[in-house]
């Protein structure tokens, strides 16, 4: 970690911080399947990553896998997520990778469709 604070300016866009999400089947692009928008603030971005990923790893276990097996499937079939343009601060998948294969995520980990900044936009526009 840095002792110098991140300027919003160089690491945000006018829609917020920016959440990568990559296929790492091969499927996509250059492993890109969306970038997502519209976080309001790091803190939001980092926990709508962690639960991306925490999802993601759960649809790829199965029962009775080992963590290592948990884990190659995951990064045969799975969808990794990062923070764009904030260096050390952004949360990074692998630094939980054992324990998301080890221990296997609440339901509540893994909603990651509660932190969606495009869902947030959504119910305010249905409230209009």
């Amino acid at each position: 970690m840095t002792d110098t604070p991140i300027s919003p300016d160089s690491t945000q866009d006018e829609s917020g911080w920016r959440v990568r999400i990559l296929d790492l089947s091969g499927g996509a692009e250059d492993g890109i399947v969306e970038d997502i928008g519209g976080f309001v603030d790091l803190s939001h971005a980092n926990a709508f990553a962690r639960a991306y990923v925490r999802d993601s790893i759960e649809r790829c276990r199965v029962p009775g896998a080992s963590p290592r097996e948990v884990l190659q499937a995951w990064l045969s079939f799975g969808e990794d997520a990062e923070i764009l343009d904030v260096g050390d601060e952004g949360w990074r998948s692998a630094n939980e990778l054992d324990d998301f294969t080890a221990n296997p995520a609440t339901p509540m980990e893994r909603d990651w469709r509660a932190l969606d900044p495009r869902r947030l936009v959504e119910d305010d526009e249905d409230d209009e």
